[in-house]
């Protein structure tokens, strides 16, 4: 008789558990990353911003772009979209044959982490935001980099 209170105790627990785990739900916690970022912490004569824009509820598309004077250095086609029931991360950068996905593997209701330990470089991309600052780490191998944004008003 115990076990049966604890399990109908539990049910409801783990039903909600498993939808607040949807593809969408995970979606909403992201909603702070969606408009415009401006980078800051870089060389004199270099800009760059990185946007995100909300297609449907399951799919955003984001530009990442880097400017050394008015010329464009890196230009970055992203996305976050829904595969097989999970969410990735997509980078498409002209060095790369092909897009690569990153799995997410962590989110919060202010940061998320997206790993594919088969990429050379990186391996793990994570997004911390705080108020009005956006902090991007790519990193694998021993080596890290941070980008560091300010959301454009």
């Amino acid at each position: 008789m115990k076990y049966l209170i604890l399990l109908a105790l539990f049910l409801p627990a783990i039903a909600l558990y498993s939808q607040s785990s949807s593809p969408e739900d995970k979606f909403k916690k992201l909603s702070w990353l969606e408009g415009s970022w401006i980078r800051t912490q870089l060389k004199p004569g270099r800009a760059g911003t990185e946007r995100w824009e909300r297609l449907s509820p399951t799919h955003w598309i984001g530009t990442g772009v880097t400017l050394r004077g008015i010329d464009t250095a890196a230009l970055e086609k992203l996305q976050l979209v829904v595969k097989d029931k999970e969410l990735y991360y997509v980078a498409d950068i002209p060095e790369n044959k092909a897009p690569v996905f990153f799995k997410l593997t962590e989110i919060g209701t202010s940061s998320f982490t997206c790993e594919n330990p088969e990429h050379d470089f990186p391996r793990k991309i994570q997004y911390q935001y705080d108020v009005t600052t956006l902090k991007a780490t790519i990193s694998g191998n021993g080596k890290a980099i941070d980008y560091f944004f300010e959301k454009s008003r």
